[in-house]
């Protein structure tokens, strides 16, 4: 049986934000639920100090890590959550991340959380994501 998904949204406004409201997910799945990915280096250390952008990127970068690690792409992502320290300068880049979403024709449901701090205090942003195959 093949994997179906379909979009969810009871309002277009999200759409036109790049994001679904809801995605129903039917058919046989293999499901990834992924840690919270950040700007870490591959030898686990914390990269761009104070550059959103930087960070944003390399977070993105690390969660295609793991999506490429089960055989997905940012194209099987159905949820993803963003949490920040900083959301006013996050939306700043947040071209960054609507850019990469829409190059893999993608809109996951998406949420996004204004944080006191993260784990590593130099770290302004985190992504973790649930995606399907």
């Amino acid at each position: 049986m093949a994997i179906e998904r379909t979009a969810v949204n009871p309002w277009a406004w999200s759409t036109e934000l790049g994001y679904n409201q809801g995605e129903l997910v039917s058919g046989q799945t293999r499901t990834l639920y992924c840690s919270g990915q950040t700007a870490m280096s591959a030898d686990g250390k914390p990269q761009h100090a104070d550059d959103m952008a930087a960070q944003l990127a390399l977070s993105l970068d690390n969660l295609e890590a793991v999506l490429a690690e089960a055989g997905m792409s940012l194209a099987n992502l159905v949820r993803l959550t963003v949490y920040t320290t900083d959301v006013d300068r996050l939306f700043q880049h947040y071209g960054v991340l609507a850019a990469r979403l829409g190059a893999a024709r993608v809109a996951p449901s998406t949420s996004m959380l204004g944080v006191t701090r993260l784990a590593i205090p130099d770290l302004m942003v985190e992504l973790e994501g649930t995606a399907v195959a």
